[in-house]
């Protein structure tokens, strides 16, 4: 009896610390992944780069964030899945529409800014951002001082970059707007 004991015992403490090593590893990967993209894009933000032929000076370091970072893994589920290419869903919708429906929106805010970088087949991490940052219109995305947060996917072959920039109303408009004596307008600039 106490040999089946001891026996069980073993084999709990084993199981258990393989699921927490399992789980381990998987938060890891994760957390690598964010990290080396946040590492070599702010490292080129902070240092400045040419962009085409427009030098793009020294931007603040961009931040995660989840509500993007689940809107591009469901673009490049989307367009894995559904074997396409584009900005555009096969349903129509937008980046914004998709970043603004994973909850990045601009209520409290009083501006909002979005945009997107997609790619195909690269095979690291290293190589996708070196073809971003080398690709004119990706690269002004990396270094735009209007985004403040990131979110990026990688599935199958596809990568999707989500970008994102809110600001806060000023004490004073706030209290305008709590007094009633301001208003808000919404205008929509298209970058695609």
């Amino acid at each position: 009896m106490a040999k089946w004991w001891i026996t069980s015992g073993i084999l709990s403490i084993i199981l258990l610390s393989t699921a927490a090593w399992v789980q381990f590893n998987e938060q890891s990967a994760s957390d690598r992944f964010k990290q080396e993209f946040l590492y070599r894009i702010n490292k080129a933000r902070a240092a400045g780069c040419s962009c085409g032929k427009q030098y793009m000076p020294p931007a603040p370091p961009l931040t995660w964030n989840a509500n993007l970072e689940a809107a591009a893994i469901a673009h490049a589920q989307d367009m894995n899945n559904r074997n396409y290419f584009s900005h555009t869903s096969k349903d129509g919708r937008t980046s914004e529409d998709r970043i603004v429906a994973a909850g990045y929106s601009m209520i409290g805010y009083r501006s909002l800014a979005v945009g997107e970088n997609i790619a195909f087949g690269q095979t690291s991490i290293a190589e996708v951002s070196d073809g971003w940052f080398k690709s004119e219109g990706h690269c002004h995305n990396l270094m735009s001082r209007e985004f403040k947060e990131i979110g990026v996917a990688h599935v199958g072959q596809y990568w999707t970059q989500e970008f994102g920039g809110r600001e806060t109303f000023t004490p004073e408009q706030q209290k305008m707007l709590k007094e009633g004596r301001g208003r808000l307008i919404i205008r929509k600039e298209s970058t695609e």
